[in-house]
């Protein structure tokens, strides 16, 4: 056996092979998948060497993820090197869970409620409205410092500024520096169509403000909705999709607010497209980077939870969407993916983390799904690279620690790591009393999931 490995590396070490130039070596190897660049790496200690190289990992992080996401400086807390960032994310099979706390002592902390915004800004948790207990919407604004780090017991604080009116199924997305929301409905079921900014800062005191104003924009606005979805693409460009509009059927139109100089000249026009996902309602919308969207799920016209995955790319002079289609037969348990009432967040490694919702029957569900984009057979047709992957379009994850449970119309946010996710109330199971429709009830914990360990 000796004899044989003695051989093998004096084969090795005489190979043209070995002699090539690390540039060009570096440019092969940015073009191979992960498991083939470990392959690579064990010829030989040379190319075990040049395999390690963290300018290497760091470009094809860059090639994989996008450049705007891999260049922000959180992703590496932790793991110390962008090899094995990219590993961790290559081999991602779990999402550790906590329940956090509000600090003894501080007062008050949010009521329980469902279908609020929450956002991660400024280093702050930022909660806003929602419906609660006997239908009523809340018009109340709350704050949580966190900091750079993980704490495990919050304090949260009640902002009294201005809000804008009590509403429940609104959007709440961060664009720049500001928190931008718009619609929703009222506990009078009077939809909205108006957009707000939020402007988050502290003070000399680290005493965190928020000012709310209502946005002017041009005669041209989506009309009324709720339930709908909404993301932002690049700090530049807000996208809506779909919801319940003013006679209560779902809607199927996609928007999009121009924010590239400034909220003050902000104008929304529609984006027609030849092709688009059926009306729903209750689903998501998720930038997966560049300037594409992801929409995903929800409850269509029929009443029916749908399942399906579509793509919209906005860079382009006619945007359209398409309906990325998903191997089934090699995805375990993929009958549970229809969902409405989930959270879609994106993570890092360009992957959207699904948790929760409800099915046709307002089951809630308690599961973890990691969906990437680019391991879609429809994207591999469109982009060369992409057939470079091999990992599948949708993952389910396994959950460890003290676990959420199943809910629906929570909401959920990423901090600046991208690995941290925080989750905020829904609607969850309750124990049946008389005035409990279902036996539902509403949630008013929060939980924070790490999808790197």
């Amino acid at each position: 056996m000796a004899e044989t490995s003695t051989s093998f590396s004096s084969s090795m070490s005489s190979s043209p092979i070995t002699h090539i130039d690390e540039d060009h070596i570096y440019s092969v190897l940015e073009l191979l998948p992960f498991d083939s660049i470990l392959s690579f790496s064990m010829t030989c200690r040379r190319f075990r060497s040049i395999a390690s190289s963290d300018s290497l990992w760091r470009s094809i992080c860059w090639r994989d993820w996008g450049h705007e996401e891999s260049m922000n400086g959180p992703l590496l807390e932790g793991v110390g090197s962008w090899k094995r960032l990219y590993e961790k994310v290559f081999r991602m099979g779990s999402v550790s869970c906590v329940r956090l706390s509000a600090r003894e002592g501080d007062g008050a902390s949010p009521r329980a409620r469902a279908s609020h915004s929450l956002n991660f800004i400024s280093d702050c948790l930022v909660l806003f409205g929602g419906g609660c207990e006997g239908g009523r919407h809340l018009d109340d604004t709350w704050v949580a410092y966190i900091g750079n780090g993980v704490r495990r017991a919050l304090n949260w604080k009640q902002i009294s500024s201005g809000t804008p009116p009590g509403r429940f199924g609104q959007t709440c997305t961060i664009v720049s520096d500001a928190l931008v929301l718009f619609g929703g409905i009222n506990d009078n079921g009077i939809r909205q169509n108006d957009t707000w900014v939020g402007q988050v800062t502290r003070d000399k005191n680290l005493e965190t403000k928020i000012s709310w104003r209502l946005l002017e924009v041009a005669s041209i606005t989506p009309p009324p909705r709720g339930a709908h979805a909404e993301c932002c693409i690049g700090n530049r460009f807000l996208v809506i999709y779909g919801g319940i509009g003013l006679d209560g059927l779902r809607l199927n139109d996609t928007w999009m607010l121009d924010l590239s100089n400034g909220p003050r000249s902000a104008e929304w026009r529609e984006i027609v497209t030849l092709r688009s996902p059926p009306a729903r309602s209750g689903h998501s919308l998720t930038w997966v980077g560049g300037t594409c969207i992801a929409l995903f799920g929800g409850r269509g016209n029929g009443y029916e939870v749908l399942g399906d995955v579509w793509l919209l790319d906005i860079g382009g002079e006619h945007p359209e969407w398409m309906e990325l289609l998903y191997d089934s037969c090699n995805t375990p348990d993929m009958a549970s993916l229809p969902r409405v009432g989930h959270s879609s967040t994106p993570i890092v490694g360009g992957r959207v983390l699904i948790y929760g919702g409800e099915d046709t029957h307002r089951h809630r569900k308690d599961d973890f799904w990691v969906l990437d984009i680019n391991a879609s057979p429809t994207i591999k047709t469109r982009i060369k690279t992409a057939e470079l992957k091999r990992s599948p379009m949708w993952k389910r994850l396994k959950a460890e620690g003290c676990q959420p449970g199943g809910r629906s119309f929570h909401r959920a946010c990423i901090d600046r790591s991208g690995r941290r996710v925080y989750v905020f109330g829904g609607m969850v199971d309750g124990v049946l009393q008389p005035a409990e429709a279902l036996g539902l009830r509403f949630d008013g914990e929060l939980y924070l999931l790490e999808v790197l360990g």
